[in-house]
């Protein structure tokens, strides 16, 4: 036989081993090839798509990792890398980095260090590329696969990050992924256009939305350099997007003490604010506690001039914001002002007394006026922050919750609900006698005056009556007697007993105040919770009566040899995506019955809510009996 092309081999041997749906892209760059081939390719390029066409699939990756060496050639100018990253593109090669990095990584060798720098050979390899045949391919298709899979491997390195036990373990993950961060903010900055499709990928607010301190400061500098190269990328992106990464800034400086974290949420804050200016607008109107969040918390932690920026455009625009009535309103109110003070001038030469009259009021009211504003700033910070502790309390409730049901097993379901029922009912009735004997004490205040009064007036005649006897003629003096040594050590020691048994107890001021605001959180969490547990009951009786429903019906239903036409349409829902949806969890709850135990411990990256395409493209008329379909 003839000599083959090795572009052939290569392309035969890349759609051999791939999966159905990354075939059409591998044709589509064969296609490429034979019809638009190249004048000259570089030796190492074709050497390399040659020795991976007779490799196994299991070194294709080792193999991969060559790319970096011919990538990083000091003899390669600006034209020549541009045409090798070219070469790799029409062979394959870029699209075989993007398959491997949507494989199973634990698989591969090296594991995630190999992963990690397919990555960054990815974006490297298409920074700098310029398609010139069918560029829509790979400028709509390709580069937004390429993001996604990015991504998704962040966010494995990520959850095996806060996983991971050991020192060491740890910090290989989060070399891992500043490597993996690093290729995508290098590939956006490439292809500016990336930055939207980056900003809107569901993954990437998942990321950034993490109680971890380095994985978060990393997040929030990729979310920096899409600002730096694309500033009215936060315009371009949905409302909801907009606003859930906001929330989590703010979050964010309002639920950390850490330095370093509450830097960089105040360092971006402000750079939107600079590129953006109306969506200072947003900051003043959605976060209305941010400004009293920043100078309290946030001053003199090292970075004042950020926070000095922010608060002094969010002054600007609130100040900006006041219409002509409200200039119009000083206007006269300094009218009145400067009348006012001349008519209490020409009193004051009359009346020299009134002077002091009029200071005493002054000052109480300027007292009362900073009394009511510090009192309104406190409110709305108490407001602030037990809306924070909330979210906090439903997105660590919702957290533990996934967290268990994944490890509890179906037949354990119930068992687990029916304790977390009992628990919630221990706390309910906890907080239900609290707030009895709270309302108790409160009732019996009065008497407890009155018994504080009853001993205030005793003692008051007691001393009236001890001044009354010592008024009386005394006796002649009499020198009293000495102590003795012995006396006075056994007086002493007594003394010393009597402080240790009775040491007198005291409440500061700023205890009281934190008992009281726990009292109030405590408060806030039964209400809350006590909702949701309305809630949650609703649900669960309109679930048990539409199962019986549904058993009742599966009972009086005829067999499957007698059951017409007519009958099949009482078991069919009207609704197309009630249809849809009800089969999904059908064929989901079949597969995960079916896994075997290891595979349910939770080791691996899964989404629940992730459904196989084939089952969607089924009949949207099917019924489903004891697991297998009936037509």
């Amino acid at each position: 036989m003839a000599a083959t092309d090795p572009q052939v081999l290569a392309l035969a041997a890349q759609i051999t081993e791939s999966r159905e749906q990354d075939i059409p892209l591998l044709l589509h760059g064969g296609v490429r090839l034979w019809l638009f081939p190249m004048a000259a390719t570089d030796p190492q390029v074709l050497a390399l798509a040659a020795q991976i066409t007779e490799s196994r699939e299991q070194d294709i990756p080792l193999l991969l990792l060559k790319l970096k060496g011919i990538l990083s050639s000091p003899s390669l100018g600006c034209e020549e890398s541009n045409k090798i990253k070219q070469d790799m593109y029409d062979y394959g090669l870029t699209q075989y980095c993007l398959l491997v990095l949507k494989q199973d990584h634990s698989q591969l060798h090296g594991a995630w260090a190999t992963a990690a720098q397919l990555a960054e050979i990815l974006s490297h390899c298409c920074v700098g590329l310029e398609v010139k045949e069918d560029p829509e391919e790979f400028y709509k298709k390709f580069l937004p696969s390429a993001i996604d899979s990015l991504l998704v491997l962040g966010k494995r390195l990520q959850a095996r990050f806060i996983r991971a036990i050991k020192e060491k373990e740890k910090q290989d993950f989060l070399h891992w992924f500043q490597i993996v961060t690093d290729a995508i903010c290098w590939l956006f900055g490439g292809h500016i256009q990336l930055a939207a499709c980056v900003l809107q990928n569901d993954r990437f607010l998942q990321l950034l939305i993490t109680d971890d301190v380095e994985t978060a400061i990393i997040m929030m500098s990729v979310l920096h350099n899409i600002l730096r190269i694309n500033s009215s990328v936060l315009l371009q992106v949905e409302e909801e997007t907009l606003h859930s990464v906001l929330d989590e800034l703010v979050y964010k400086l309002s639920s950390t003490t850490n330095p370093a974290v509450g830097s960089a949420a105040t360092k971006l804050l402000l750079l939107v604010a600079k590129f953006c200016k109306q969506l200072v607008q947003l900051f003043t109107a959605r976060y209305k506690g941010l400004k009293g969040l920043l100078s309290k918390q946030w001053t003199g932690k090292g970075f004042d001039r950020e926070v000095n920026q922010l608060l002094d455009l969010l002054y600007l625009e609130q100040s900006s914001g006041k219409g002509g009535m409200q200039k119009q309103h000083q206007a006269a109110c300094i009218i009145q002002a400067a009348w006012r003070g001349f008519q209490t001038r020409k009193r004051l030469k009359k009346l020299p007394q009134a002077v002091i009259t009029l200071q005493r009021s002054f000052r109480a009211k300027r007292e009362q006026e900073l009394q009511h504003l510090t009192k309104q700033k406190e409110d709305e910070a108490l407001k602030l922050q037990m809306q924070l502790q909330r979210q906090r309390a439903m997105r660590l409730f919702h957290e533990r919750q996934l967290a268990l049901l994944e490890v509890v097993h179906a037949s354990q379901v119930n068992k687990y609900m029916q304790e977390m029922e009992e628990k919630s009912a221990l706390t309910i009735q906890r907080f239900w006698r609290g707030y009895r004997a709270r309302r108790i004490f409160h009732q019996q205040k009065q008497s407890l005056k009155e018994h504080k009064a009853a001993i205030i007036i005793q003692r008051a005649a007691c001393k009236f009556l001890e001044k009354r006897r010592r008024r009386r003629p005394l006796s002649p003096w009499k020198e009293p007697k000495g102590l003795t040594d012995e006396q006075r050590l056994a007086l002493q020691q007594k003394v010393d007993d009597y402080i240790k048994l009775h040491p007198a107890s005291q409440m500061s001021e700023e205890t009281s105040k934190e008992l009281h605001m726990q009292a109030q959180a405590k408060l806030a969490q039964f209400l809350l919770r006590s909702r949701l547990d309305q809630r949650a009951a609703q649900r669960r009786e309109a679930l048990l009566a539409q199962v019986n429903t549904d058993v009742e019906l599966l009972m009086n239903a005829p067999g499957l040899a007698e059951t017409t036409e007519k009958d099949l349409g009482t078991f069919m829902s009207r609704s197309i995506p009630i249809a849809t949806k009800a089969r999904q969890s059908h064929n989901t709850m079949l597969k995960y019955t079916r896994w075997p135990w290891w595979k349910k411990l939770g080791d691996e990256f899964m989404e629940d809510d992730v459904i196989p395409d084939d089952a969607i493209n089924t009949e949207l008329e099917t019924l489903f009996f004891g697991g297998r379909k009936s037509f």
